[in-house]
């Protein structure tokens, strides 16, 4: 057996470096090459599919909206100041109805035990999958002109028409996006009022106070936040839907969309009907922006 030189020190090569998580089986070139690529390359893809189908089409409307005197001429006109007073009206009317009406039905179904309260709740995610204009002709077989409200007064009465005749009016429209907007502001609130501890209601209630004031002091300040999230989520919404004011048929009513449809389809004026697509557009962002701002603030 060879002997070793005193003072030397057999040295063996180091072992290869691998990435956290490799494997020797699991290394291969194309391992390495991943590693050499910069972490912007891999934002390319999903950054020019935005831009191929949402960033583009937005730029050719901003572009068409730039004609000549478009701006000046639909910002003039009386059709165009009555579609934003309309839409806004209609948009905050709608967003303090559902905030009212959903903040009483979340607290019925998260706090007073009734059968099938758990199916109501499961319901409740179901119906935010619903399209708005289901909604709409649901309202119309019962409230319409020839609904079944309608029907059952001329069957008692005999008149030739029933009282219900409301849905061709801003009140239907109004009506018809509380409905279906509401559950948008019940899910968040359901999700509040899960995390609460109920240690508070009842301490609250050994110290003698009643539904309404526990409601008021204790319940409302935690869903603050979540009333907050639901009603901006509704509002923009509400700015922007087409389906519900379309399907009532209301005489008179005519929205931000409605022009935008108006003016594209109706007159093929789609200069105008860009400049109401840009305005659309930024209210609804600076809604959105204004309400981040808020919520940060809070702490939401």
């Amino acid at each position: 057996m060879a002997s070793r030189a005193p003072g030397l020190v057999e040295k063996h090569p180091a072992p290869d470096v691998l990435p956290a998580g490799t494997t020797p089986e699991e290394r291969t070139p194309t391992t390495d090459a991943r590693r050499a690529v910069p972490t912007w390359v891999w934002a390319l893809p999903p950054v020019a599919v935005l831009a191929a189908v949402f960033l583009y089409p937005l730029a050719l409307v901003v572009q068409e909206s730039l004609a000549p005197g478009a701006y000046a001429d639909v910002l003039a006109s009386t059709s165009f100041r009555e579609a934003l007073v309309t839409t806004v009206w209609l948009a905050v009317g709608s967003t303090v109805g559902c905030l009212v009406l959903g903040f009483v039905l979340a607290v019925v179904i998260a706090f007073v035990p009734f059968p099938g309260g758990k199916a109501v709740s499961k319901f409740i995610d179901v119906f935010l999958s619903f399209p708005s204009f289901l909604i709409t002709l649901a309202l119309l077989f019962l409230y319409g002109t020839v609904g079944m409200a309608n029907g059952v007064w001329t069957d008692v009465t005999g008149d030739p028409s029933g009282p219900f005749q409301f849905l061709t009016t801003p009140w239907g429209v109004l009506l018809a996006e509380i409905t279906y907007f509401t559950p948008f502001v019940m899910r968040p609130l359901l999700a509040a009022f899960s995390q609460m501890e109920t240690a508070q209601l009842e301490v609250a209630s050994s110290l003698g106070a009643r539904p309404l004031r526990i409601v008021r002091q204790v319940i409302l300040p935690e869903a603050l936040p979540a009333l907050a999230a639901g009603g901006s989520l509704v509002l923009v919404m509400c700015l922007n839907e087409f389906g519900i004011v379309l399907f009532t048929g209301a005489k008179g009513v005519t929205t931000l969309p409605m022009l935008v449809y108006g003016k594209a389809i109706l007159e093929s004026d789609y200069a105008a009907a860009c400049v109401v697509a840009v305005v659309n557009v930024a209210l609804s962002v600076g809604l959105y922006v204004l309400y981040r701002g808020v919520s940060r603030r809070a702490g939401a």
